[in-house]
């Protein structure tokens, strides 16, 4: 089993969604589908990480966007 999280802050306020997939196939598939959502989205902080089933980090990346 793999997590995928997508951490999303704006000022004090974050938000995450956190999935599971049966393959690292799937979850890989998923964090590549949020960081591209993330590399145009207008959230302050977007981020993505994958982890294995015990909690060890195997993927993290994050978009930081200028506030207007």
């Amino acid at each position: 089993m793999y997590i995928v999280i997508e951490i999303q802050v704006n000022g004090d306020q974050v938000g995450t969604i956190v999935n599971k997939y049966g393959s690292r196939a799937e979850a890989e598939s998923q964090y590549h589908t949020v960081l591209a959502a993330a590399a145009i989205s207008s959230v302050q902080i977007h981020s993505a990480t994958m982890l294995s089933a015990s909690g060890k980090e195997l993927m993290n990346q994050s978009y930081v966007h200028e506030v207007a």
